[in-house]
């Protein structure tokens, strides 16, 4: 096989872990939108809190614990769910609940608000500067070479894509046959109805922010296990990243953030490839665009129909 061949599939395995972890955080925006019909700004420093909630459990456990390894990181990913589910919870009842029938300006507003608070919150209490998480899974699988290419996939990269299948399936799975995951979809689809179908509308709206705060810091705790590296800031602009994925996938689609998270994953990643790493920001952009002017709903998005 031809170096470019081998290059080419080596850059597909890197959009795909990237794009998962994009579409972890997009589905927790476009659930928000899918229910209130607002955006939760703070969510990428969710993510954020999730990384940290991670480092920290890993420094307690200790990275040279004699403890089996999948025992260390679902350790760490138990943790940070919690963690992170509680702050779901929180911004949901501070800064959404008593905005939630007002305009949706302020309801902006104090989002970034609550997005500012966080992001100074963490690097009081851990530091502006980066952190090293240590590096528990090192090795990686090698495939077909030649004398000028080898595909090299790191061990922690699987664990990113076959978490993130995991988690679509089981998001899918309760979203469709439990009795919150029907609550929720009557609530998108009519939240009026729907609670005077007597659906506690409160309930469904606060577990819809703890889901998308769970799944981010799933999100987190993976990017810090293959970055090896993280920071109060982090948050921002993977949270920007996966708002741009769910708007392209179709905002308010769970389908749809699956979709354009891998879309712009794989964009951004053969952008930095074969163009240059100093553009792929603009290039995943530049493709969103491009998108919403032929498709203004999004890939997998449907006309909003005005209910009368």
């Amino acid at each position: 096989m031809s170096s470019f061949w081998l290059e080419f599939i080596q850059q597909v395995f890197n959009g795909l872990s990237l794009g998962a972890i994009y579409a972890l955080i997009a589905i927790g925006y476009t659930m928000v939108y899918g229910i209130i019909g607002m955006i939760n700004f703070a969510h990428g420093d969710i993510y954020m809190i999730g990384a940290y909630t991670g480092l920290v459990t890993l420094a307690i456990v200790g990275s040279q614990s004699s403890l089996p390894l999948f025992f260390v990181v679902a350790l760490m990913l138990v943790v940070a769910v919690v963690v992170t589910g509680i702050y779901g919870y929180v911004i949901e009842q501070v800064a959404y609940k008593p905005v939630r029938k007002g305009s949706r300006l302020v309801a902006l507003i104090t989002a970034i608000g609550a997005s500012i608070f966080l992001e100074n919150w963490m690097a009081a209490g851990q530091g502006a500067k980066d952190r090293a998480m240590p590096q528990i899974m090192p090795g990686a699988f090698h495939f077909a070479q030649n004398d000028a290419f080898e595909i090299f996939v790191p061990y922690t990269r699987v664990l990113v894509i076959v978490v993130t299948v995991l988690m679509m399936i089981a998001l899918t799975l309760y979203i469709k046959y439990s009795r919150m995951g029907k609550a929720s979809r009557a609530c998108s689809q009519d939240i009026q109805m729907a609670s005077l179908l007597g659906i506690d509308i409160d309930r469904v709206i606060s577990f819809t922010f703890i889901l998308g705060a769970v799944l981010a810091a799933i999100a987190g705790v993976l990017i810090g296990l293959v970055v090896g590296k993280i920071n109060p800031f982090i948050g921002f602009i993977a949270g920007i990243k996966a708002f741009t994925a769910a708007v392209l996938g179709g905002i308010g689609s769970i389908p749809g953030a699956m979709l354009g998270g891998v879309v712009l994953g794989l964009v951004e990643t053969f952008a930095a490839a074969y163009i240059s790493s100093d553009y792929k920001d603009i290039v995943a952009f530049l493709i969103l665009v491009l998108v919403l002017l032929v498709r203004p709903t999004g890939l997998l998005g449907r006309p909003e129909v005005e209910k009368v």
